[in-house]
């Protein structure tokens, strides 16, 4: 296909591959995060598939108590337990296990040093402070991030977008209004906000996720006016008013396809940014509930346990692995869509 024939949209997404920082940026962080999705599968203290005489589980998806594989009590099954691994080791029986041998809450009762015991065959990034693996807590605590931070952007967006194409497009005394309001509501103190919040109310991620929404607009909202106040007084849109279109067909039609370049350039540095908020955020224990796997929370168990370097060192380099892949997608998609570059 010449690049004649390829629509904006096509040149842009040529112009992205062509960044190759971008590109395999955006191929390693959407791999890791697939991964992160199925992370029940890939670090689990339960079996996958389990064949033990003669019978056919799947423990992963149900309990099956103790005794079904000679126990004595009717407890759910403890897996790592070294009876039960004999168990599974007889002939004709067998156990599919997760590539790591441990759940995210697991502990680790049979660990050979005291908690955080260092690396070792079992627990590869060791454990921390309470004996649970830390390679899990990375894992499903990479996953929690990247899901608030997807929540976060889009709620941030919508309401960036709805607020800064209301200001930009009837502009005058509403958007003089809407800034006024905004000067009043952004020097609101939000850190305050959330430690009186989360005194008063039991910690989770809803609560986190509609108390950062309630200031995360307002930066999104100032770049979509600004494309708004430019792209109203364009041909095209009084063309428009002249068929008689309405006002919001003429801002859902015509502006805003026109008007999301700042939208979608911002879209990972949000990200980012609201992967740093919940891990601030937990650091200071005002983030996810306890026991949650948090890379704030690992973070704080590494400055309190100085002596545990991996649990610090670890957490620290999938932050900032995890931020640069980011921020290396978001330069790519910027040079991307700069209008400067379009006929290039």
């Amino acid at each position: 296909m010449s690049a004649v024939s390829l629509s904006p949209s096509q040149r842009a997404w040529q112009r992205f591959k062509r960044n190759r920082l971008g590109y395999v940026s955006l191929l390693i962080f959407c791999t890791l995060f697939v991964l992160s999705l199925g992370a029940e599968l890939i670090s689990n203290d339960k079996p996958l598939l389990a064949r033990y005489n003669g019978q056919w589980y799947v423990p992963i998806l149900s309990n099956v108590p103790e005794t079904t594989f000679g126990g004595d009590f009717a407890t759910p099954t403890d897996y790592l337990d070294p009876f039960i691994q004999q168990q599974f080791a007889q002939p004709g029986n067998w156990a599919l296990y997760p590539l790591n041998r441990y759940h995210h809450s697991t502990i680790n009762y049979f660990a050979k040093e005291p908690n955080p015991s260092g690396p070792s065959s079992d627990n590869w990034l060791g454990t921390d402070d309470r004996g649970r693996d830390v390679v899990a807590r990375l894992l499903y605590g990479f996953r929690i991030s990247v899901l608030f931070a997807l929540a976060l952007t889009v709620v941030g967006v919508l309401l960036g977008v709805v607020t800064g194409a209301i200001q930009g497009f009837f502009g005058g005394k509403t958007d003089l209004w809407f800034q006024r309001f905004i000067e009043i509501w952004g020097s609101m103190p939000e850190l305050y906000l959330l430690i009186i919040f989360s005194a008063m109310f039991d910690p989770s991620v809803a609560l986190l996720l509609i108390l950062l929404s309630l200031f995360g607009w307002m930066g999104l909202s100032d770049y979509v006016r600004a494309e708004f106040l430019r792209n109203r007084q364009l041909d095209y849109v009084r063309a428009a008013r002249a068929l008689g279109l309405s006002n919001w067909q003429i801002i859902w039609r015509h502006i805003l396809p026109n008007s999301l370049t700042p939208v979608v350039t911002f879209l990972p540095f949000r990200m980012s940014a609201a992967i740093l908020a919940l891990t601030s955020l937990d650091f200071l224990g005002l983030g996810v509930p306890p026991g949650t796997p948090s890379l704030g929370e690992l973070l704080a168990q590494g400055k309190n346990n100085i002596d545990a370097w991996w649990i610090s060192l670890s957490t620290f380099a999938v932050l900032v692995v995890t931020l640069l892949l980011l921020t290396f997608m978001g330069d790519a998609l910027r040079d991307a869509l700069d209008p400067r570059k379009a006929e290039k």
